[in-house]
């Protein structure tokens, strides 16, 4: 037998707009829990993320075996924009997270700064369903737990 080249997936990174913005939408309106952080990242890793001579700050998000990185970049400038893509745009189109409640995380999405695409609503036979995005445009989908 083969034996698998990926292990686990360590963690999932999202370029912030806001860091501060970021951290209160993940553990006030989602529920996640704010591991760790790491104030100053430099070299080597401008390196790795082809950014020379920038530096940034993570901040370790986790919910259950996920772990978010929120990165922001104090000193420099972000780019891209802050509106959903298209899930027909080529690259990564959403992640999906089971809640209890779809319409009390709703509520909080929109209070910590996310919004919630009220078109994409739906019954599915699965429950409850809806799209929002974070403060920096990432589409999520809400999908209400059976139980």
């Amino acid at each position: 037998m083969k034996t698998p080249a990926v292990a686990t997936i360590s963690h999932i990174g999202i370029c912030c707009a806001n860091i501060e913005e970021s951290i209160a939408f993940y553990t006030d309106a989602l529920g996640f829990i704010h591991e760790r952080s790491i104030d100053t990242i430099g070299p080597p890793y401008d390196t790795l993320t082809e950014l020379p001579g920038i530096t940034c700050c993570a901040h370790y998000m986790q919910c259950g075996d996920i772990t978010i990185e929120l990165i922001g970049y104090p000193d420099s400038e972000v780019s891209g924009t802050t509106e959903r893509r298209p899930m027909n745009q080529l690259g990564f189109t959403h992640m999906t997270l089971i809640v209890e409640d779809v319409e009390a995380v709703a509520e909080q999405v929109v209070q910590y700064g996310g919004q919630i695409h009220a078109e994409t609503r739906i019954d599915s036979p699965y429950g409850p369903m809806v799209f929002c995005t974070d403060p920096n445009g990432v589409r999520i989908e809400l999908m209400q737990s059976a139980g």
